[in-house]
């Protein structure tokens, strides 16, 4: 049967500045561990810690540009763009861009605080 989400939970995020993500599909709004479904809107100058997640992120950008680090480089992800970051791989966003960034992230499995592994603040 199909279950319809009625509302995104507000999860308070990491980082340097309040940063808003809406659970659509996750362990804390509809309980489900598979895969998480978020949207987020950063503002100008954010910056969470690094981390080194066990789970695969899949990112699409809806507004702005986000700015994904790696211990590959720098990539710049603008709207309309998409980036994915696979598990167990060091990865750091932000968005230092004026416009800041709304985008919707996609965890498979579904993002845990406890399977993030962000870096020590």
């Amino acid at each position: 049967m199909p279950i319809k989400i009625e509302a995104p939970t507000v999860i308070q995020a990491a980082g340097n500045k309040p940063k808003r993500i809406e659970e659509f599909i996750g362990r804390v709004n509809s309980r489900t561990s598979a895969l998480s479904v978020a949207k987020m809107t950063s503002p100008p100058g954010w910056v969470e810690p690094g981390q080194t997640p066990e789970f695969d992120e899949y990112t699409v950008v809806l507004a702005g540009s986000l700015r994904v680090t790696s211990r590959f480089g720098v990539l710049d992800i603008e709207a309309g763009q998409a980036v994915i970051v696979p598990a167990w791989e060091w990865v750091q966003y932000s968005t230092p861009d004026p416009r800041g960034a709304e985008y919707v992230a996609v965890c498979l499995p579904a993002f845990s605080p406890m399977t993030v592994h962000r870096d020590p603040e």
